[in-house]
């Protein structure tokens, strides 16, 4: 299957190609195996939530897992969680929303595929009107991709947190679009908020992660979702911080 190239002008045969797209399973599994040898984050729950995830992934549930941004090596962090946590078995089978420029150089490409990477065309680099319907293709590819059996994975501030790593930045609404439109679909996911602290000062490795208990009872609106989606991460991302 040939690689379009990610540009804004050619945005339906880019979708075309990730709503088809499958990375290999094993490659994604030995590769953040390796991340996690890497990075080392040190994971804590509240309660029950690390049964509750467990639970969730063995009755093959959706999930959308929502994460806050603070470093451009975040993606990695995360995959490394994946392999350290109940979230093992979903590797290979989980979509993550990546930035469109992160395909442009065809070895980073690689490894974004490798990761279940679907771009997005920003509105802050193209303009949010040239944006527009890019980005209702790739919220129906999202949503399509989990009603086949796939995970969602968004950074919801859609970009890095330079400001103040303790307090989510604003979370854009297109979270909360997905989330109804894969109901649309029928399908109920399940929203995974997980907090990343590298402390003060950052260091990268040896991030505090933190996996919040699971929202199942979601809002319907998209308006109303994001909100959830925001206070939910602020509360992870709080436990990250107490837990550093």
């Amino acid at each position: 299957m040939d690689r379009p190239a990610v540009i804004l002008e050619n945005d339906e045969t880019v979708y075309d190609f990730y709503l088809r797209h499958q990375q290999n399973r094993q490659v994604a599994r030995l590769a953040y195996a390796t991340l996690a040898r890497r990075f080392k984050p040190r994971l804590s729950y509240p309660g029950t939530a690390r049964e509750e995830l467990r639970r969730l992934v063995y009755d093959d549930t959706r999930l959308i897992i929502a994460v806050n941004h603070l470093s451009e090596t975040d993606p990695y962090t995360v995959a490394a969680t994946a392999w350290a946590s109940p979230l093992r078995p979903v590797i290979g089978r989980t979509r993550v929303l990546a930035k469109d420029e992160l395909f442009q150089e065809p070895k980073q490409r690689k490894r974004i595929d490798m990761m279940g990477g679907i771009p997005v065309f920003r509105g802050k680099n193209h303009g949010m009107r040239a944006v527009s319907a890019a980005g209702n293709r790739m919220m129906d590819v999202s949503a399509e991709r989990v009603r086949r059996g796939d995970n969602l994975a968004v950074f919801p501030e859609g970009t890095c947190n330079l400001e103040d790593p303790t307090q989510v930045q604003k979370v854009g609404s297109g979270i909360g679009h997905i989330i109804s439109r894969v109901r649309a679909l029928g399908v109920e996911p399940v929203l995974i908020c997980i907090g990343l602290s590298y402390g003060t000062p950052q260091t990268l490795k040896g991030a505090s992660v933190y996996i919040d208990e699971p929202i199942t009872d979601l809002p319907e609106k998209p308006l109303h979702i994001t909100r959830t989606v925001a206070q939910g991460m602020q509360k992870a991302l709080d436990g990250a911080v107490a837990a550093y």
